[in-house]
């Protein structure tokens, strides 16, 4: 049977995405919400052409960090460890200590969590740009404002 008369499935070849840039005001989004939303779109699943294996998804600004909300007792209950690799290096952070040091941190590991584990995250968290402000560095690209 010749080839051209079997059906075949489109495949997107990345030369062929277009990315667009978005801008999310994260103030009074509550950051379990915001982070799942982020995770789909930044794997490309909200396009009728998503394929796994190809980077399909947009760039993200997410503008005022610092005013994300957390649900029920998480900001004083909800901690965060990191280990240095030596003996007594655990680090215990609440979600209240990191909200306040570092606010771009809270909703990069949330994202970062609800990603799948594998090659691809990182490169997708490359598309993710967080900011504690209203200001951000990205006039240029002109960001669209999207609503969650």
């Amino acid at each position: 049977m010749p080839s051209f008369l079997t059906p075949q499935t489109p495949w997107v070849k990345k030369e062929e995405v277009k990315r667009n840039w978005y801008l999310i005001d994260a103030k009074d989004k509550v950051l379990g919400r915001l982070a799942s939303q982020l995770a789909y779109m930044l794997q490309g699943k909200h396009r009728a052409d998503y394929s796994p294996h190809v980077d399909q998804g947009d760039f993200f600004v997410i503008i005022n960090a610092d005013k994300v909300k957390l649900t029920g007792k998480k900001l004083d209950q909800k901690t965060y460890w990191r280990h240095s690799g030596y003996m007594g290096g655990l680090k215990l952070e609440t979600a209240r200590e990191l909200l306040q040091k570092k606010p771009e941190e809270l909703i990069l590991l949330a994202v970062k969590r609800m990603l799948p584990r594998n090659r691809m995250r990182n490169k997708l968290l490359k598309k993710i740009k967080v900011y504690a402000g209203e200001v951000h560095p990205h006039q240029a690209q002109n960001p669209q404002p999207m609503e969650f």
